[in-house]
């Protein structure tokens, strides 16, 4: 039997209640389906003082970096398990979160406030005590206001980094002049059709919409100006891409010469070599991500592994893995010489120059504008 059914049918058990959910470690893996495929396998412990965490990413982001850096030294330096699972993103996700037995997930790595107040909304939070996490001291207080103000009497998740959602182009075509001249607009630039991409995610469109009509992204006046200018997009496109990966591909190619993109990617292509600009034009979309723990978890491992992340040292080495900034701030900490030079990090530890959304704004039209987003993407 190969390890990945022995997998699946250790799981069933575990599900059915027939294991010590204690002494369960289930799939151990990083993003990607290399790491899902090849290292899928079940182990357990003796049945003595084992505390086992989970970790499930959020599409995939559960890297290579994470486990070389975070998870693999803790587990060796404490002897507490994390069982990391890659599932599908999105609605995908948090569906896989609430199906399941209480218990049976322990931190889920979020992607911005909003999933974070969706899961403050579905029950699925728990009081951490900041006192077992030190470290957290350490971290910006911009980032960790925008969860009080969820939150505003306890929180359920620290965060851990930040990027945005900024203009990718090829220096080869476009010029940083002209980029910065034109911003957002250039996504719909006729000039370039064929040779744009995007983002296939309503919020993305829908943030970059907004720009593209002159609006704040958080408080949208006219809706339909914002249909129109995502049509424009589509229309333009190449293609929408739908990974990291596959936007990195485009632009490494030339099959695109501009684009949104992840500051974390963009910075990978650099530093591959590849003249590839990055530029926030004012209002750009940016983002934080947290590690939530769930309702029903073994909460004081959970802080202990929280505190571990939030280590300068850990925190750090994954920045640098990954190519994200850390929430950590930089006025407290060195952070080495590699960070600063990443695309969104401010010095400051303000993040006063970028734009966040609202979660309440977003979450309440969630329901609207994805379905809206859904009918326009084919053809509407």
């Amino acid at each position: 039997m190969d390890n990945t059914k022995r997998y699946e049918r250790l799981l069933d058990r575990y599900r059915n209640g027939d294991l010590d959910r204690r002494n369960f470690l289930g799939l151990i893996g990083a993003a990607g389906l290399a790491y899902g495929v090849q290292t899928p396998f079940a182990k357990f412990a003796q049945a003595q003082d084992v505390k086992q965490v989970r970790f499930d990413g959020w599409g995939g982001v559960v890297s290579e970096a994470f486990r070389k850096h975070a998870f693999d030294p803790y587990t060796a330096e404490t002897g507490i398990t994390v069982v990391d699972g890659t599932f599908a993103g999105g609605d995908e996700y948090l569906a896989q979160v609430r199906s399941s037995q209480e218990g049976e997930y322990n931190i889920a790595h979020l992607s911005g406030v909003f999933d974070y107040a969706r899961y403050v909304n579905f029950g699925l939070t728990v009081e951490l005590n900041l006192d077992n996490i030190p470290n957290m001291a350490l971290v910006m207080d911009a980032l960790t206001n925008a969860f009080r103000r969820v939150t505003p009497d306890y929180l359920s998740a620290v965060p851990y980094d930040y990027g945005t959602t900024g203009l990718a182009y090829n220096r080869k075509y476009i010029s940083d002049e002209e980029m910065k001249e034109k911003g957002a607009s250039i996504l719909i630039d006729a000039a370039y059709k064929g040779k744009i991409g995007g983002w296939s995610d309503w919020r993305t469109r829908v943030w970059y919409g907004a720009l593209q009509t002159g609006q704040d992204p958080n408080n949208i006046q006219d809706m339909e100006a914002v249909w129109d200018a995502i049509r424009s997009h589509r229309d333009l496109a190449l293609k929408y891409w739908s990974s990291g990966a596959e936007l990195m591909s485009l632009l490494a190619e030339e099959e695109i010469y501009v684009t949104e993109g992840w500051s974390g990617r963009i910075a990978a292509l650099q530093q591959q070599g590849h003249d590839i600009g990055y530029y926030d034009a004012p209002g750009s979309f940016a983002w934080q991500e947290c590690l939530h723990v769930l309702k029903g978890s073994p909460v004081e491992a959970c802080e202990e592994l929280l505190n571990f992340m939030l280590a300068p040292e850990t925190s750090i080495a994954v920045a640098e893995g990954q190519n994200y900034p850390p929430a950590l701030d930089g006025t407290k900490v060195d952070l080495g010489s590699k960070i600063p030079t990443l695309p969104a990090y401010d010095p400051t530890g303000t993040l006063e120059s970028l734009t966040f959304a609202n979660p309440t704004y977003w979450n309440g039209n969630e329901a609207e504008w994805s379905e809206t987003f859904s009918r326009v993407q084919r053809g509407y």
